[in-house]
């Protein structure tokens, strides 16, 4: 095993037993915002497992959320709520973490499952390194939930999302993806051909509709953590935790391709923690509402965009970074510069600014005008370190409150 999967394990392992001990800065601004909202905690202490986070608040409760799995799928918030996973289809129940047969799948394999036409869920029997061989092409109607165990998909080839509808992606580590291509892959029961090369994403959305990533810790891939271009559009990104990687998410194929104005991405309760550059995320066209999520230590920009997209930011907190260089949270590409960018709709609503971030706001400031970029009603920034303490993969124990 390298070193740097090495590594990662470490994290893995430090992420799901200590997170209220993550990177924060030392400043007293800081410890002011992480002291906040008492009188909510107060409320919330009343019944233990309740977080103020709506998604969590929904399900984790339960202490038979293992029988009762499917309760998931009505627990979406925001652009993507409507994805329903393989809520209406069976079980399917993933045994073989090896023998992954790109062209021909096996039986009881995770490439197997994801092919099939029917709607499944989709569980697992035990801990599980998955390592890919080519893209992981998943079909329509499908929930991959990785609750109740350690489910890696790590060192190979990774998740693509294309041109299908209705997934739900749940409880999953994915780290260490690649490019691979250039061979035959089959994406349904009864078709294969020949894929290119991937861009070595996490995971890949090309063209997706009704889409829902949550609880994931995502790292250290070849390109992006997540990407969504080609006219994806209704898709919610929550609870989820990404570290040590440059370019996170890149929301919009190019500047040229107009499809993507129609675009709408929830991006919801993420932790954006240490050793991420940028694209946090990084839009073209469409309207993203960024909603409730902490920002740390970014050492480029968090929030970028070209070719006019609107941005909704509401109820986030962003603690800079000690570099005086890198305090905006903003950046703007555009070939004519300030005379372009100023009139395009970007805003920071309710955001909590620590340690000199500053975001730089430009276009309308009435709400009327971020009506396509709000998907959710946004909590207070203070209560964050209640909301989003358990993003990233859950530790859930059969039996117990998840």
């Amino acid at each position: 095993m390298s070193t740097l999967s090495l590594s990662f394990l470490v994290i893995l392992l430090y992420v799901s037993t200590a997170y209220s001990a993550r990177l924060l800065p030392l400043e007293s601004e800081a410890t002011t915002w992480s002291s906040r909202g008492g009188s909510l905690r107060t409320q919330l202490d009343e019944v233990s497992c309740r977080t103020g986070n709506p998604i969590d608040d929904c399900w984790r409760c339960d202490p038979d959320w293992e029988t009762n799995r499917k309760m998931l799928a009505d627990c979406g918030v925001g652009f993507g709520r409507n994805a329903i996973g393989g809520r209406d289809g069976e079980l399917y129940v993933v045994t073989d973490s090896g023998n992954d047969d790109p062209a021909n799948p096996i039986p009881g394999t995770l490439r197997h499952a994801v092919i099939q036409y029917v709607p499944l869920w989709i569980v697992f029997d035990h801990d599980m390194v998955i390592n890919l061989k080519e893209e992981l092409i998943m079909n329509s109607y499908k929930t991959i939930d990785g609750r109740g165990f350690n489910i890696q998909i790590a060192n190979g080839a990774c998740i693509t999302i294309q041109n299908v509808s209705n997934i739900i992606i749940h409880g999953v580590y994915i780290h260490g993806c690649v490019p691979t291509g250039n061979a035959i892959v089959r994406d349904r029961p009864d078709h294969y051909g020949m894929r290119g090369m991937s861009d070595g994403d996490g995971i890949s959305i090309f063209g997706g509709t009704d889409i829902w990533i949550d609880h994931c810790t995502l790292a250290d891939c070849y390109d992006g953590l997540i990407d969504a271009v080609y006219g994806s559009k209704s898709i919610t990104i929550s609870n989820n935790y990404m570290l040590n990687h440059n370019e996170a998410m890149l929301m919009g194929h190019s500047d040229d391709f107009l499809a993507d104005k129609n675009m709408q991405v929830t991006i919801a309760f993420n932790y954006f923690g240490e050793g991420l550059v940028q694209r946090m995320p990084r839009c073209r066209h469409g309207y993203f509402h960024i909603v409730n999520n902490v920002y740390t230590d970014w050492e480029m920009y968090a929030i970028g965009g070209s070719a006019n997209p609107t941005i909704n930011s509401q109820g986030n907190v962003f603690i800079a970074r000690d570099d005086n260089s890198t305090k905006e949270v903003t950046k703007r590409e555009s070939l004519l510069g300030y005379e372009e960018w100023k009139d395009w709709n970007w805003r920071s609503d309710g955001d909590l600014m620590l340690n000199g971030a500053y975001f730089r706001a430009s276009g309308e400031e009435a709400p009327a005008s971020y009506s396509k970029a709000s998907s959710m009603v946004a909590r207070p920034a203070s209560l964050l370190t209640y909301i989003t303490a358990s993003a990233g993969v859950l530790n859930c124990k059969i039996g117990y409150a998840c």
